[in-house]
Order: structure tokens, then sequence, then C-alpha cells
């Protein structure tokens, strides 16, 4: 009678899938876990999860307090208590790569964003997003889910004020879009904002645009939670990105606290990285960067500190900025079936502002006609809408703590990324931490894995490029992926890492060889040690190398 009532119930299943198929499209797939939300319910017959995913923009490693940090940040931190954190995810190493990598599934040289936005007319680099890649919001909205999308987007050259490009995110398949096409500029005062298609430009006093990604990112989740259909908001703050922009009363909020200087800042987050269990006993702390200065000896000790004030003032609005996003999933009744992922797009930046930046993206006066100033110079006090000013390398190294190097690099400091997911259907024992190796790449097929749709061969008439990312599935449902290897190359900065093995090199150096389990702050170069180790890595990365399109870096 138990064999009888098991076909019975296996035929009504199967007949059930079948139904959602022929009703939603040939492209959905059966979901593989018990745990992952049926595809129908009360909304509108569709009870898929909603994806949220909030990118911060050149977010240090351990800048977020529940990765070690002294800015607090308790709406991040309650995201990683109700959820898991990913120690051990990466990045492409940059923003324009790294946007590429996340929202297409390949690697960013697959796309045609190898490098940034300039085109170097070679298939890997010409500095948009090719017709062989389709974005997460093209084919969430093939789907069935709605698309939206708030904030910087940085995929595509802002070549005229006349319109939009077939990149942009309304034609790379964004129901909804309010934000910057540009990569950077003014939070008080930012060029190339716009609302679909349509520039804009606010003129309000109080606007600030981390407030404004978030108040908007609001309304999106209102709009969604009203829909018939699932959601996907892609939420890109450009927080905490240069320039050193904030509020007064929020660079009050951190006064003082950076009078020890970057030695005592590297020390503190470090002890308390162990503590929480992301550094592993016999890691050490990479040493200062050598192009810093002690703190003791520095001339400009005010000025240094007012910089890192400003830079922890821009997280700790970014991190408020998130409280508002989950909040809104909160009151609108959608939060436990809704796939949050937090994470950066690359390393903190150790780049230095110069008087050279001045140009089209970079207001030459503030809305009340005041000069802006650019550059990092003492004179000028940063915070304000009229200096255009970065944190620079010093302060770089502690956000990156404990790893070496920074943006653009494929050291660790480059291409380690805070991550945290949060879905409380699924992810039922909040605040666990996974160390499992993840990257960017992943979310493509975590997104359609989840929205039970097959990745298409093709795309609006164009071959598609198979997708070079996994489905993050597993780690949710407390499995464990199969290890792959995983590339990088920015500028001739590359690496590869293997299991517990990284090859990296800076550009025109000889390979590094680390061991990532004992060794993940890269402190012991083991390449004379196992040559044959170095052979097979480079080997696979030459390989990868040709397939991608890459090419030596010579500038």
């Amino acid at each position: 009678m138990r064999r009888k009532q098991v076909a019975l119930t296996v035929l009504l299943l199967l007949s059930f899938w079948s139904l959602v198929a022929c009703v939603a499209g040939a492209q959905y797939i059966r979901p593989r876990s018990g745990n992952l939300p049926g595809a129908i319910g009360s909304r509108g017959g569709d009870a898929r999860p909603n994806i949220v995913i909030i990118l911060a923009d050149d977010l240090g490693y351990s800048d977020v307090s529940c990765f070690g940090g002294e800015i607090l940040t308790p709406n991040i931190d309650e995201l990683a208590k109700d959820g898991l954190r990913l120690t051990q995810f990466y990045n492409a190493g940059r923003g324009c790569p790294s946007r590429a990598a996340l929202l297409t599934g390949l690697y960013p040289h697959q796309t045609g964003i190898g490098h940034m936005l300039v085109d170097f007319r070679r298939p890997a680099y010409r500095g948009k997003l090719n017709r062989q890649c389709a974005t997460i919001g093209q084919l969430l909205t093939e789907a069935g889910y709605l698309t939206m999308m708030a904030g910087k987007w940085h995929l595509s050259r802002f070549t005229s004020p006349e319109g939009p490009s077939h990149n942009w995110p309304v034609q790379r398949g964004f129901e909804e879009f309010y934000g910057t096409i540009a990569g950077a500029g003014s939070y008080f005062d930012p060029v190339t904002l716009c609302r679909g298609n349509q520039f804009q430009r606010e003129t309000r006093g109080d606007f600030y645009y981390t407030d404004w990604i978030a108040r908007r990112a609001e309304e999106l989740v209102a709009k969604g939670a009203r829909d018939d259909r699932p959601f996907f908001l892609f939420v890109s703050f450009t927080a905490p990105h240069w320039p050193l922009h904030a509020p007064a009363e929020a660079i009050a909020r951190q006064r003082g606290k950076y009078s020890l200087g970057w030695d005592a800042a590297r020390q503190k987050r470090f002890r308390r990285m162990q503590t929480l269990g992301i550094i592993k006993p016999g890691w050490k702390l990479s040493p200062r960067d050598p192009r810093v200065g002690d703190w003791d000896l520095n001339p400009l000790k005010p000025w240094q500190q007012r910089r890192m004030e400003v830079y922890a003032a821009q997280v700790d609005l970014l991190d408020r900025g998130v409280g508002r996003v989950t909040d809104a999933l909160r009151q609108m009744g959608v939060e436990r079936n809704t796939l949050v992922v937090f994470l950066s797009d690359n390393g903190a930046s150790d780049e230095e502002a110069n008087p050279d930046w001045s140009g089209k993206f970079i207001p030459e006066q503030t809305r009340g006609g005041r000069n802006v100033q650019v550059g990092n110079h003492p004179n000028y006090i940063p915070g304000s809408e009229d200096t255009y000013q970065s944190y620079g390398m010093a302060w770089a190294n502690v956000s990156n703590t404990p790893w070496r190097m920074y943006k653009r690099y494929a050291h660790e400091g480059g291409i380690a990324t805070p991550m945290i997911v949060r879905w409380p259907a699924v992810i039922s024992d909040g605040g666990g931490r996974v160390d499992e190796v993840g990257h960017v790449i992943d979310l493509m097929p975590t997104c359609l894995d989840v929205a039970r749709f097959r990745y298409p061969k093709q795309f609006e008439g164009y071959e598609l490029t198979p997708p070079a990312g996994r489905s993050l599935m597993p780690i949710f449902e407390n499995q464990e992926r199969s290890p792959a290897p995983l590339f990088w190359e920015h500028e001739g900065n590359r690496a590869v890492r293997d299991g517990k093995w990284k090859l990296v090199a800076l550009k025109g150096r000889d390979w590094e060889l680390y061991d990532m389990e004992k060794d993940r702050t890269e402190t012991n170069n083991l390449a004379k040690q196992f040559p044959a180790i170095v052979q097979s890595l480079s080997r696979a990365y030459n390989a990868w190398a040709e397939r991608c399109g890459v090419l030596p870096w010579r500038r």
C-alpha cells in the first residue's frame, strides 16, 4: 500500500511541475531541494523567491564590524546574524570587471570588459558588454521576474547626453532603473543621474547619493512586493568609493576614532578577526605596506585622521542604507522568502586623488557656486561637497586588513570580498561562517537556480557564452560544492586559485605561490620550493587566458 501511495505522490508531483513549466515557459526546471520554496503560491500563482543583491563600492574586507572592523555596521551585522558569512568569496579586482562578472556569470574578459570602459579594439577589451553575454536582469525578465535597479551602473561608456546605448540598464534587462551611468562622482551632485533612460539633476539641498539610492531601493521593494511576479533588485551603492563626501553629522560620529593611527588600527582589526574565526591560527598579519610611513612620524596627523573619519562615515551611511532596504523587505512582508546578498565589488582603493582627475564627471563648482578643490591637499579638509579627495594607501592598508595590496591587484587585498547571504526560508541556522571558496561569477547561476530557469544557449538572436560560475545553492543548503579553479587578470596583475594553492603575480613580475590553508595572508612565498606546482598552475592560467582572450599588459 505504501509503495502505491509513493508512486501516486511522485506522479502528482511530476504532473504539477509539468503544469508549472507549461504555464511559466519552457525554461523552468524542477527544484533540487526540499527546502526551496515552491513555484506556485498565493502571489499571483508564483511564490518563487525574491532576490536582492546589494553591492558596496571599494569596501575593504575588514571594514564592516562582522568581518572585524571598528566601524559600527549594525544592519549589515544583522544580515550576518540571520544568514551566512562567506569568508573566502572573491571579486574580479575592480569595479567594471566585477560588475560585468557578477551580472553575467562570466569572467570579465568574456563579456568584453577585461579592463575598464576604454576600447582597446580587442574582443576581451572593448569596454562594453558584448552580445555573447546576458545579464541577470535580462534572463530573470525572461523567467517572469520583475527586474529593478538602483545605483551605479558603470558598464557602459557615457558618450553623449543625447540618449542611451544598448548597454544601459533598461536596455540590459532592468524594467526600473534609478541611478548613475558613470562610475564615480560627487555624492552631493552626481553627474549622469538617470531615471530610466532620462537624465535628471537633483537640486534639493539635502541630497546625498547614498541616501538617494536607499530611498529609491525602498520604493522598488514596495513596488515589487505589490507585483504578482517575484522580483529581482540590484542595489548598487557608490559608497565608500572616493570622493570623501559625507554630511557633517555623520563625520562627527567618527571623530577621534583614528587618533592612534593606521598601525594600531590594523593590529586591532587583526585581533578581532582572530576572535571571530575569520583569521585562522598560524596566519600572520601582512606587514604594513613598505610605501606607508610610520604613523608616529607622520607630520599631518589631524588631516590623516580626518580622511579616515570621513571614509568611516561613508561606511556608516552605507550601513544605514542597507538597513532601509532590509526594513522595507520586513515591512512589506516579503523578508522570509527573499534571498539577500551583500558584498563589495573589490578591495579598498589606494588611489590618491590629484588635480588631474578634474573632468566631466567632477563638477567644477558646487550647487551653491563654490569652486571644487580636486586633489589630496592637506590645506583642504575633506568631507564637504567643495572638496574631492580620497583616503589613500595607508588607510586602504587598514581597510584590507590582514591582506596585501589593494583594488586592481590579484593579491587578496584586491580580490577578497566580505560576502553575506540571508534567506530565512532556506538558511535556517543563521550566524554561520562558510569558508568554502566562491566568486562573483557564481551569482548568475545562483539566481537562475533560485528562479528555476535554465541558462539559454541563445538570447535575442546571439549565441551566449556558457556561464563560468556555479550555483551557490549547495552552500545555502549546508552542502559542499566540488572545488574548481578560479582565475584573475587585470592590468597584468594575475592569479589562479585551485584548492589550497594560489599562484599570483604583479604585472611584469615572477609568479608567487601560497598555501592558502596555512598562509592566506600571502607572507610565505613557496614558488621556489614547489616548482612543479607553479608550472602546473601557470599552464592552467595560460589555457584560461587563451580561452578568454586575455592579452599581455604592456602599459
